[in-house]
């Protein structure tokens, strides 16, 4: 086919692209440059006319000599699959451009092809894996309406850590130098915490926790009100999620009025915040002192709540495989759906009580639990007699075998199971500047203690650390600055308030030593 001036267009395959599903490959001659969309391949045959035939472009020489540079539209395989083929086994040095997406996904598709086609078919003259790398190493690529800044709403728990992780790993794999940063605060001492409490993830943590931290985030920095003004390319994980308040509306009607900025809203936003309106369609919002804000920016929504959705409560509901089933926390419409749909494919019944209701469910009386003759001798050598009408409170291991619930004491439930007893502490640093050595401020921080807390027993211990009944304080000099001093503040979760009192504290600094 010819255009009018601009050049010419042709098929590269006879049998292919052209009239056919499959290797897609298009040669186009604009202004003297010719140019190859796509370099498919086509799942029907399994030799020489799976791939395009490149003898259309020229039947001597290297294709670099004859084509500009290569295109690829998308990673499907009929439109990426004979890239090394025509790269590393026909001969082809020059760009090939495709999105980032593209260029993530295609040498995952790439490889797995190639395993069935060689390793499991047996088949040969086909590319290597070593071919579809280099293969890769000559893609550019490119960026397609570039967002200058993104924003994601996000609540400080669940989701944020998941969408955290999600560009981590991009991040890491693209090499991306694009900034991203959290909204300190809530979020900050979750993601403490995420990274405390590892064994409580999913399994596929737990097992990269083997080789680093999945909560140890090289690329996502914490968030500075005075980024916000950055005109720079970024992308900012602020709270609250539904953007009807806090720094991720001051942020978003900021960034509003620019249509290269976007919105990415993770999650369901309840009606009546801003949220809900943007994903409505709205584009002019009435804010505080009637104030009207137009909204150019993208608007994106991306289903990542941190709730189950209806399929993961059917899944549940399905194993679990309850007498009843009571649905709270959603909207009437929808909860009316599920109700429906539970009571009809997994016939339990279900309600769905308003504000207000009660619902009685008739349950077994009580679960009988056996109760170790250990445990019943230690709470009587306490002088306690138990008395028939009155209950009794007793702290044990609740140990569940074989549908039987045993109470023992938590040293015998060790023994049984054959575990160790471990003791939690959760440590804080906190950065002081303090040109003494550790010594002289472990005792500053000893004497400081020592006149606030009149309350609680407070050592200064002859290794130099400081204890506060359980919770223990060391002094230690970072060596890229010796100015700076850091205190390590440990403590048992027994004594979460006191150790987040004392780190509150000693942040604020010791007072200043008589001359």
């Amino acid at each position: 086919m010819c255009g009018a001036g601009f050049g010419r267009f042709r098929w590269l395959v006879g049998e292919g692209a052209g009239q056919d599903v499959g290797r897609s490959c298009i040669l186009v001659s604009i202004a003297g440059k010719n140019v190859m969309l796509d370099c498919g391949m086509h799942m029907g045959f399994n030799d020489d006319r799976r791939f395009p035939d490149f003898s259309y472009i020229t039947q001597n020489g290297r294709l670099t000599d004859f084509l500009d540079c290569v295109i690829i539209s998308h990673f499907h395989l009929d439109h990426c699959g004979a890239l090394p083929y025509f790269s590393e086994m026909v001969g082809y040095d020059g760009p090939i451009y495709m999105t980032h997406p593209t260029q993530a996904i295609c040498p995952i598709l790439l490889e797995d092809y190639r395993k069935i086609a060689v390793d499991k078919k047996g088949e040969a003259n086909f590319f290597t894996s070593q071919m579809i790398k280099d293969c890769m190493k000559k893609v550019v690529a490119v960026h397609l309406h570039q967002t200058v800044q993104v924003l994601i709403p996000v609540f400080a728990l669940g989701r944020a850590q998941e969408l955290c992780i999600l560009l981590e790993t991009f991040w890491e794999r693209m090499n991306l130098k694009v900034p991203i940063y959290f909204s300190t605060g809530l979020t900050e001492k979750a993601n403490h915490y995420y990274k405390l409490f590892i064994p409580w993830t999913n399994q596929k943590i737990r097992k990269t926790f083997v080789q680093r931290n999945m909560f140890e985030f090289k690329h996502i920095k914490a968030f500075d009100r005075a980024f916000a003004d950055n005109p720079g390319p970024m992308v900012v994980f602020a709270t609250p999620g539904m953007l009807h308040a806090g720094q991720s509306l001051q942020i978003f009607r900021k960034w509003a009025g620019n249509e290269k900025n976007m919105v990415i809203m993770p999650g369901y936003c309840v009606q009546g915040t801003v949220g809900h309106k943007i994903l409505s369609g709205q584009r002019k919002l009435e804010m505080e002192g009637r104030q009207v804000l137009e909204v150019k920016m993208q608007v994106e929504y991306m289903s990542f709540s941190a709730h189950a959705d209806a399929k993961g409560i059917m899944q549940l509901v399905g194993q679990a495989e309850p007498e009843s089933v009571l649905l709270v926390h959603g909207e009437a419409k929808k909860m009316e759906f599920l109700k429906q749909k539970i009571e009809q494919e997994l016939r339990v019944s279900c309600y769905m009580p308003a504000n207000g209701e009660t619902v009685t469910l008739p349950t077994s009386p009580s679960i009988p639990v056996g109760i170790s003759l250990g445990l019943l001798k230690r709470e009587m050598a306490q002088g306690l007699l138990p008395e028939a009408k009155k209950p009794r409170l007793l702290h044990g291991t609740l140990i569940m075998k074989d549908s039987n619930f045993r109470l023992v004491s938590s040293e015998q439930a060790l023994k049984e199971l054959g575990l160790a007893e471990h003791q939690l502490r959760f440590t804080c640093r906190v950065h002081l500047h303090d040109t003494r050595k550790e010594q002289e401020m472990a005792l500053r921080v000893y004497s400081h203690l020592k006149s606030v807390l009149k309350d609680h027993c407070v050592q200064h211990l002859p290794d130099g650390s400081v204890t506060v009944e359980s919770i223990l304080i060391q002094a230690a000099a970072p060596s890229e600055d010796p100015g700076t001093k850091v205190l390590l503040v440990s403590w048992t979760y027994q004594d979460e308030e006191l150790g987040s009192f004392l780190t509150s504290l000693l942040k604020k600094g010791l007072p200043q030593a008589p001359s």
